[in-house]
């Protein structure tokens, strides 16, 4: 006897949870911080990209979809399961406790809808804030994933002082660079003055 399929027939849509398939081959701890440091300077360029959207909101969009993409990737690469669901509501949490740089991504996507200036100033700080952001997620979830957190014991608070320690560890990078690069720009122009010989 056939049983009648109860309800409207059709199942209920749920969220797949993917669970990673572990290879073969192993990787080394290096080896995979390796992988996945590329993986978030990918991701980190692909969501300054999306910040250049001229289009307020749609931009914003773009980059949470890059950075849920970017934590299904670091998941798979770390054997941890995943899910959309899961992945959303994590990123919403930490995205809630790195309250300057979401800030930021409002208000230079607001920024878009001012004419002409407030559009061209509104694109380049969305483009750094984004890229900026995302560069920080994915090293926040690389250090979680790598010491055995799944996405269901993510604490926000508890990476506090490790995204700082990041953030600081960028500015110092960037001011580095600019200070490195002014020697040569003045040596390139001629205007760097010449050692006096004794």
């Amino acid at each position: 006897m056939a049983k009648e399929p109860t309800g409207s027939g059709t199942p209920e849509k749920k969220d797949p949870v993917v669970v990673p398939k572990s290879t073969g081959s192993e990787m080394t701890p290096e080896e995979r911080e390796a992988q996945a440091t590329k993986l978030v300077e990918r991701y980190a360029m692909w969501s300054g990209a999306a910040g250049l959207v001229p289009v307020p909101v749609i931009d914003v969009a773009l980059v949470g979809g890059i950075q849920v993409d970017m934590l299904r990737r670091l998941a798979a690469l770390y054997n941890v399961p995943f899910s959309d669901d899961w992945g959303k509501s994590v990123l919403a949490s930490l995205v809630g406790s790195l309250i300057p740089a979401s800030s930021g991504m409002g208000v230079a996507s607001a920024l878009k809808s001012v004419p002409v200036i407030g559009t061209a100033v509104g694109i380049l700080t969305m483009s750094g804030v984004s890229a900026g952001a995302t560069y920080l997620i994915g090293k926040v979830f690389m250090q979680h994933f790598a010491t055995g957190g799944t996405l269901l014991d993510f604490n926000a608070p508890d990476y506090h002082d490790f995204i700082k320690a990041t953030k600081d560890k960028l500015s110092f990078r960037s001011r580095g660079a600019d200070s490195a690069a002014e020697p040569a720009a003045a040596a390139r122009s001629g205007s760097g003055k010449a050692p006096m010989s004794p």
